[in-house]
């Protein structure tokens, strides 16, 4: 992603000789093989990835990853085509969260920590699935859609929650965002390394390059329009 290609660029211009490293980006259009490519060892690491989400990927494959530092948040939030606030949906309304659990869990965390709804206290929140749901009180109504297909949705549904990325890349308005909460910690992305490579001179320079307090100082002060509002600094909760 663009963005992410930016922190690259940024830390590779200005923090990366600081430890004697010097870093390329390098775009691989399926997430499965750049992690199958990192656990090779063919390239040092990934920051697209927050831990939840890389382990559904190694579940599924068994690939030998291991997340190192948190490095950004992306920006997630309830977005509108229809209402310009939360307190504006009504009793009803159809809502669509992501399909995969790793961000659903995210979504319906959100709505819980605004006070829409109710998740089961026995259920991680970060976990949380639709049938976790025990309080909906303004009888809202869930869709789930695929990330990339929520920012084409958001006309025929009455709100959708996810990145922002995913619905400036969809060409929907920031304004129509209507609620972006501070994301969890728990969901920063991560310098994501093969596992056996952990102890490798250069890759224990890359974490140390990629934990300088530079990288959150510039997220938080650049005005690079990939990157400004869209991935934020790590939060600290």
């Amino acid at each position: 992603m663009a963005g992410e290609q930016r922190i690259i660029e940024y830390i590779n211009q200005h923090i990366a000789p600081d430890y004697g490293l010097k870093l390329e980006a390098v775009g691989v259009q399926d997430p499965v093989q750049a992690d199958r490519a990192v656990a090779e060892g063919q390239y040092a690491g990934t920051i697209y990835q927050h831990q939840w989400w890389l382990k559904q990927v190694v579940d599924a494959n068994g690939f030998a990853l291991s997340t190192t530092v948190p490095v950004f948040q992306w920006a997630f939030g309830i977005y509108s085509d229809r209402y310009s606030s939360v307190q504006a949906l009504p009793n009803g309304a159809t809502i669509v969260v992501p399909d995969d659990g790793a961000n659903q869990g995210q979504a319906l965390w959100l709505l819980q920590r605004i006070g829409l709804i109710s998740l089961d206290p026995a259920v991680e929140p970060r976990t949380a699935k639709l049938k976790n749901i025990v309080g909906n009180p303004h009888q809202f109504v869930f869709k789930e859609l695929d990330l990339l297909t929520m920012p084409r949705a958001l006309n025929s549904v009455d709100a959708a929650i996810g990145y922002v990325s995913q619905f400036d890349a969809g060409k929907v308005p920031r304004e129509k965002g209507i609620l972006f909460p501070p994301a969890p910690r728990t969901f920063a992305s991560q310098l994501v390394i093969g596992t056996p490579y952990l102890s490798q001179e250069n890759i224990v320079k890359l974490k140390q390059a990629f934990s300088d307090p530079r990288i959150q100082t510039w997220l938080k002060t650049t005005d690079d329009p990939l990157v400004k509002d869209v991935l934020v600094p790590v939060s600290a909760e």
